[in-house]
């Protein structure tokens, strides 16, 4: 029996590696002609581009892995049913379950390589690859500031605030609006700078003023040069999470920006539904596998068929997988579904759809 482990798995594994470096290379080739007259526009160096399109091929691996490991899936099972070696393992009373274990044990050990990296590798790359093509590619200085994408922000029930914009480290925040409301919403103070600042374990606001509301409607302007003032965020919450580019952000990451969000009372259901949706992708290998060998039996059986046509079927359970997933993921983010189900709904829903199919099959 690990005689023939170790034969099905080597098989597999080398339909794999040719499914694999031919969609690889379809997606660079397809994405380096996308971008060519961009590059000879700025006169981008060959080394530049080389840089770039590897720190990019961590996420490329990501995306097409689990395309590539169903159609290996399909051709595996189609040669071994050409060529008459399931007849033969039947023969000799080898159950479905001993064939397809090899082809189970390598989907989740990619499984876990897609999992580090979706939790570490792609995060870093994507982030260095972004600066690359910001100032080698496209030639750009490196910006001062950033404008935010969610310039308001709820830092505690009681408490608004609005940045227009934040230095490249983080550590200054520019015209910055701070909103105090009492317990029935009624504005009461208003504290408004030109600067803040972090010293590494506070923020500080400078050249600003309060601007505090009694309830007669009269107000009192006060002035101030400099004022320290409580704020959990840190800088790293500005110069990437207030972006709203969860994919730049590790695992270790969003759990810290989520666990502080969810302290302050505000809404974290985005950042949920991306971290667990990431955790939830990489073990669609496995389904992809169940999925791939219950069609290439059902299709052909013993006797043979149409691998084109089971190809087509998995090219179509996957394009479902795809619309099923980001619908789910949609509806997790506008807080419709629970951030944990949103991420692994089209696994659980497509794991069954891959049982089921392998038990209908006549074996």
């Amino acid at each position: 029996m690990p005689i023939l482990f170790s034969y099905l798995l080597r098989e597999y594994s080398k339909i794999f590696v040719m499914c694999f470096s031919s969609l690889m290379t379809i997606y660079l080739v397809i994405d380096f002609f996308e971008k060519v007259r961009r590059f000879l526009r700025h006169g981008v160096s060959w080394l530049d581009v080389l840089t770039y399109f590897l720190l990019k091929t961590p996420a490329i691996f990501f995306q097409i892995a689990p395309l590539a490991i169903l159609m290996a899936t399909l051709l595996t099972f189609g040669l071994l049913i050409r060529g008459h070696e399931i007849t033969a393992m039947r023969s000799c009373g080898i159950s479905l379950a001993w064939m397809t274990a090899p082809l189970i044990a390598f989907a989740v050990g990619l499984s876990l390589v897609l999992l580090l990296f979706s939790s570490t590798v792609i995060p870093l790359a994507a982030g260095k690859s972004e600066e690359i093509r910001t100032t080698r590619i496209d030639k750009k200085p490196p910006a001062a500031a950033l404008v935010l994408e969610q310039p308001w922000i709820r830092i505690s029930p009681e408490r608004l605030m609005q940045v227009t914009s934040v230095s490249v480290d983080g550590k200054r925040l520019g015209q910055i609006h701070l909103f105090r409301f009492n317990q029935d919403f009624q504005l009461v103070d208003i504290a408004e700078a030109q600067e803040a600042r972090y010293d590494g374990s506070a923020w500080t606001l400078y050249q600003g003023q309060h601007r505090r509301f009694a309830q007669d409607g009269a107000s009192l302007i006060t002035g101030f040069d400099r004022e320290a003032f409580a704020l959990p965020l840190i800088p790293e919450d500005f110069t990437v999470w207030l972006t709203g580019d969860s994919e730049l952000m590790t695992f270790h990451d969003i759990r810290a920006y989520t666990r502080r969000r969810h302290q302050e009372g505000a809404q974290t259901s985005r950042f949920q539904t991306d971290y667990y949706s990431r955790i939830a992708f990489p073990f669609v290998t496995v389904i992809m596998v169940l999925v791939g060998i219950a069609l290439s039996l059902r299709r052909s059986g013993a006797r043979g068929g149409s691998m084109a046509v089971g190809i087509g079927q998995a090219l179509a359970v996957g394009f479902c997988y795809w619309t099923t997933h980001s619908i789910a993921i949609a509806l997790g983010r506008g807080g419709v579904l629970t951030p944990l189900f949103a991420g692994w709904m089209a696994n659980l829903l497509f794991l069954s759809f891959g049982l089921y199919l392998i038990l209908k099959v006549r074996y």
